[in-house]
């Protein structure tokens, strides 16, 4: 079967094409995970394994991004992960491009809060279209808030020094705790109900994120949306925000600041030029929310374009060919190792001075033999020699003579045998046991 031209694909281009359609529709996500295979190569980067109990990905972190982590990650450890997917073309396995990091523990709440808010942006609940001003004649406050708290003795402080003929209905209610969003959500069904104040105020004092994190609640966003009453949200100091800041008609930036938006003395038109700061404070956060999404497509889009993203892969993967060279390398070190260590031994078993002791033992063996061969031979020479002196001893003509024997020879050394060889006048050498005689024959018998 004959495959259209068109349809062939290079390994390259289909992970190419797959590395845009990750990156363009899936785009960033947070991801919590456990990190294992952490590794930190010289240039900076840091690669890890990010898994819970059924899965796991392959996510990488560049230098210029893992700076601003203010803490090492460390294998087991659970982290709270942003990043880009994408696909690491070389090796076609897809990943997550890091962003940020943080300890599973904190951040999380931070990354509710921002996808609520995203979410409710997009629903239209922070539009400034929809907000409602403020009556010009309030003469009647719902205050929603704990009875209790030091919020309601601040606000009810500030309307009686400004204005003491300002009514107070207080709808108390929990503001902290994890059914505090249902309460508050029912003290403006309540004052909806009824309909017997001007305006609402939710209020509490400042805290810490977990502290305020009623108010960034879904349901109470809806609830403040609908309600019929203006809402004024004055919750915790000027540096907190909430949900409920946005979604509020007016926000104000702490229980007092609301409760002198909503009364009115000589400083009225001091009063109008806050309300008309708040407002243009809160259009500005509409704006620049709005702003920062747009921003946030553009930065996307012109990262799918960017040659660094190209670069990061190719740094990426020289990375990982430099952590191969080192395991290549320690393996071939430990191979090395081991084939000296066994060389050692063989050359240990083969040398010269081991050679050497043993022949040194075999020669002192030997020489121990050769000179007991060297004792024996000289003894059995010096026995023979005695034997052959004792025989020879026994036959010499010496031990003749001394038995009173003597021996005769003529002038030129012969043995006389037969005296009749000789005549008168021949001298004679005679030698007897002891000492020699010259003598002259005179006469000779036979």
């Amino acid at each position: 079967m004959k495959a259209a031209k068109n349809n062939v694909y290079t390994v390259s281009r289909l992970n190419g094409e797959v590395r845009q359609i990750l990156e363009g529709q899936i785009g960033k996500i947070w991801l919590n995970g456990e990190i294992s295979n952490f590794s930190s190569p010289s240039s900076g980067h840091w690669y890890l394994t990010l898994k819970d109990t059924h899965s796991q990905i392959r996510c990488a972190m560049f230098k210029g991004r893992n700076q601003g982590v203010n803490f090492r990650p460390v294998n087991g450890q659970q982290v709270l992960v942003k990043g880009a997917i994408s696909v690491y073309e070389p090796r076609g396995d897809y990943q997550l491009l890091l962003e940020s990091m943080l300890p599973a523990g904190d951040g999380l709440l931070a990354q509710e809060y921002e996808a609520l808010k995203m979410k409710l942006a997009a629903e239209g609940l922070f539009a400034s279209e929809t907000k409602r001003a403020l009556p010009s004649n309030i003469q009647r406050i719902g205050i929603i808030t704990s009875a209790t708290g030091a919020a309601l003795r601040d606000v009810l402080h500030v309307l009686q020094r400004r204005d003491a003929s300002i009514e107070v209905v207080v709808y108390p209610t929990q503001v902290q705790g994890t059914s505090a969003s249902d309460n508050i959500c029912r003290a403006i069904e309540l004052a909806n109900k009824r309909l017997e104040v001007d305006v609402l105020l939710l209020t509490r004092g400042g805290g810490s994120l977990e502290d305020l994190w009623c108010f960034n609640n879904e349901m109470l966003a809806h609830s403040i949306y609908n309600s019929a009453l203006p809402v004024v949200s004055a919750v915790g100091h000027e540096v907190d925000t909430t949900i409920s800041d946005y979604v509020a008609d007016v926000r104000a930036p702490t229980p007092s600041a609301g409760a002198e938006l909503l009364s009115q003395d000589k400083g009225n038109k001091a009063q109008k030029l806050s309300l008309m700061l708040s407002r243009l404070a809160q259009g500005m956060r509409h704006y620049n929310l709005s702003q920062d999404k747009r921003f946030t497509a553009l930065h996307h889009r012109l990262e799918q374009q960017d040659p660094k993203r190209r670069l990061q892969q190719l740094e990426q993967q020289f990375d990982e060919y430099q952590l191969r060279l080192d395991n290549a390398f320690k393996h071939k070190l430990s191979r090395l190792h081991l084939r000296q260590e066994r060389l050692s031994a063989q050359l240990q078993r083969q040398s010269p001075e081991h050679k050497l002791q043993l022949a040194a033992k075999e020669l002192t063996h030997i020489s121990g033999r050769f000179n007991d061969a060297i004792k024996d031979t000289l003894y059995s020479a010096e026995q023979r020699l005695k034997q052959s002196a004792h025989q020879l001893e026994a036959m010499s003509p010496l031990a003749t003579l001394s038995r009173g024997y003597s021996i005769s020879s003529n002038a030129k050394g012969k043995v006389i045998e037969d005296a009749s060889k000789l005549k008168v006048g021949d001298s004679l050498h005679t030698r007897l046991g002891k000492g020699q005689l010259v003598s002259t024959v005179t006469d000779i018998v036979n």
